[in-house]
């Protein structure tokens, strides 16, 4: 070793040996162990969907690695014995566990897998605030923190251990599974780039410097504001009232979240949606920038009817090994993805998991 490199290994030692000290006369200072938040939890069934006679289902709570508390809905089948192959589910973006991923997570324990359906940072039924908040960073953890969970219960193995993600959380969660190996299959059902679209506007049309400056722009004094009047300007949910010309993925979005088909009072997509702020992160955040390095299976399904359809086909094409697949859903439009059992191919999903949860 050079003069440079023992001094710097020095300087850390005794910098360990002082944190170390601190931590024996303080426990306070010792922050490995993040306290878990008592979460006010909803006991009652309160899903958007109804409740399946085939599963057991409990509320579980978990710490993420900002310790930040998050809710979940754990679906175990009934009967199920010994040590169960495992899946994390979250989405769509906006959402939370008592819509959509809620039906995945049901619908895959009915199939043999012991499943949860988390609520994100900052969102519904999890702790974190300010409330609202989304994040690229926060949010891919909060798929890894699923898996932490996951792998120290006594009924599930840890080798067997996949996550699904619905809509902007599908883009979420093959970018959590580029980053922790021990997400061993993962699944994007009808997925946006949140990155993408937040920087460049749906199908590109805003990519252009200019744009994205005007928005940092517009964002940073909503800082200013933001900050001058103590709360958070929330950017809306899904648009209400409906315009008679909204386009009609703007108008599959209010028939699921607006109505009784898909409506939930803890859904920020079916109220007033994210902190206005929220976006400038994804602007300068790229999911998939190592997407070629991701080893473990991953399965892509989209509806070929669906406006976010080439999110699916686009980064499909940056994912290599042939243990990626592309499903496409005749006929299925992007929210037929979210709810219609007769068009989200269950059976294909399960089987893909069966696969490589081995």
């Amino acid at each position: 070793m050079n003069k440079i490199t023992v001094l710097a290994f020095g300087l850390l030692a005794a910098a360990s040996l002082t944190a170390k000290s601190q931590t024996m006369n303080n426990p306070n200072l010792n922050t490995s162990l993040a306290p878990v938040e008592q979460l006010a939890l909803t006991q009652e069934w309160d899903k958007v969907f109804p409740k399946s006679d085939k599963v057991d289902h409990k509320k579980v709570t978990f710490v993420n690695r900002y310790g930040i508390t998050l809710a979940a809905d754990m679906y175990t089948p009934k009967g199920a014995k010994g040590k169960l192959p495992a899946v994390a589910v979250s989405g769509p973006f906006g959402a939370v566990k008592e819509q959509s991923s809620g039906l995945y997570a049901q619908q895959l324990a009915e199939r043999g897998f012991l499943t949860i359906a988390f609520d994100p940072s900052f969102t519904g039924e999890s702790g974190g605030m300010p409330r609202r908040v989304a994040s690229p960073d926060i949010n891919v953890e909060d798929f890894s923190a699923a898996v932490d969970f996951l792998s120290v219960q006594p009924n599930v193995d840890s080798e067997r251990i996949g996550i699904l993600g619905v809509c902007g959380w599908g883009g979420i969660a093959i970018e959590a599974a580029i980053n922790d190996p021990r997400i061993k299959a993962t699944v994007a059902s009808t997925m946006y780039d949140m990155t993408r679209v937040t920087a460049n506007g749906y199908f590109d049309a805003d990519n252009s410097a200019e744009k994205r400056n005007a928005n940092r722009a517009a964002l940073a004094a909503q800082r200013t504001e933001d900050y001058r009047s103590g709360s958070y300007q929330r950017a809306g949910g899904v648009v209400d009232p409906l315009p008679d010309d909204a386009p009609q993925f703007v108008k599959d979005y209010y028939a699921y979240y607006k109505t009784p088909r898909g409506f939930h009072p803890r859904s920020g997509n079916s109220t007033d949606g994210w902190n206005t702020t929220s976006a400038l992160p994804f602007m300068n955040f790229k999911f998939f920038e190592y997407a070629d390095e991701l080893q473990n299976a991953v399965l892509i399904v989209h509806g070929d009817k669906a406006h976010s359809y080439y999110f699916g086909k686009d980064t499909f094409e940056k994912l290599r090994g042939d243990n990626k697949q592309m499903l496409t859903v005749k006929d299925a439009t992007h929210c037929d993805l979210y709810d219609n059992l007769e068009k989200i191919p269950f059976d294909e999903i399960a089987a893909f998991y069966i696969q490589y949860l081995k």
